[in-house]
């Protein structure tokens, strides 16, 4: 297995030789950076596995470094651990909304930093994890924060709504909408939203839904394109199916349940299984998961 390598940012080198000696004998790459420009531009350079960043620092503070870090790509999923002597809940709320995971105060303690540390890389393991499922499977889903900004999507998503990254806000009506899902009667809050993407006279609708909250601050939300006509034509004519297989197949692929397939096409739940029971050894799967990302793999090859 692989040594973890962490990005430690402070500028006292002091600090900086406590905590090389302590993760060095743990198994860990050490990597360090004096600023925070100095860290950004390394970053260029190398990715590592967890981030721990002092907060006060000449430059660009602590805060400023996660905030434009996090807005690339390749670091949404990157555990950033402040290190703060202000154990304030303003400066500790600040460093969360940053985009830090957790805080240390200090003096540090060597080993509960450690600790801190192994917790994080093994959830942001079962996260990446848990992403790599959801691409595989052609999933469509983002989460976002209440203020409606991306903090992760699937590669699916991304495409669906034009390449977005983590910390492109959602279109202000959604955000609108979300928010009411949220915080209000649901009743009386439509339980989708409807948006168009893309240039006008190519301009793509999408369907929008809320599955729930992945955290205090944290909403998974499912996507469904809405060409119909065109997306079943294209599935039906490259699998050997029946039209209205085909039709319950790209439902399928588009997040939807064996419930609300029956809905959708007017037939009960039962009828989706039969027909789920024939679609199957028809396209040589053994189950929804490898069915849905075949459908996946032709509605995209175009």
């Amino acid at each position: 297995m692989s040594r973890p390598t962490i990005l430690i940012i402070d500028d006292q080198p002091a600090m900086l030789n406590l905590l090389i000696e302590a993760f060095e004998p743990a198994g860990f790459n050490v990597l360090v950076a004096l600023q925070g420009e100095m860290a950004l531009t390394l970053l260029n350079q190398i990715t590592p596995d967890v981030i721990l960043l002092d907060a006060r620092m000449p430059g660009i503070d602590g805060f400023e470094t996660c905030r434009r870090l996090k807005l690339r790509p390749a670091f949404a999923l990157t555990p950033v651990i402040f290190m703060t002597g202000l154990s304030e809940t303003e400066s500790i709320v600040q460093g969360l909304q940053a985009g830090g995971v957790d805080y240390v105060t200090k003096p540090v303690a060597p080993n509960e930093v450690i600790a801190r540390v192994k917790v994080h890389l093994a959830n942001a393991q079962l996260t990446r994890s848990a992403q790599h499922a959801m691409d595989a499977s052609g999933r469509y889903l983002l989460a976002t924060n209440d203020e409606g900004q991306v903090r992760w999507c699937t590669a699916q998503a991304a495409k669906l709504l034009g390449d977005i990254t983590p910390a492109t806000p959602l279109p202000p009506n959604v955000i609108a909408w979300l928010k009411a899902r949220v915080n209000g009667t649901k009743n009386s809050v439509p339980e989708t939203i409807i948006i168009g993407v893309g240039a006008l006279g190519q301009e793509r609708r999408i369907e929008i839904s809320l599955i729930g909250a992945l955290a205090p601050d944290e909403y998974l939300l499912r996507l469904v394109a809405l060409n119909q006509d065109q997306d079943l034509d294209r599935l039906h004519a490259r699998v050997k199916l029946t039209r209205r297989e085909a039709e319950v197949l790209l439902w399928l692929a588009r997040g939807k349940s064996n419930r609300d397939i029956g809905q959708i096409l007017d037939v009960s739940h039962r009828t989706v299984n039969k027909h789920l029971e024939q679609i199957y050894p028809k396209l040589g799967v053994e189950g929804r998961t490898a069915a849905v990302a075949l459908a996946v793999r032709a509605l995209e090859d175009r």
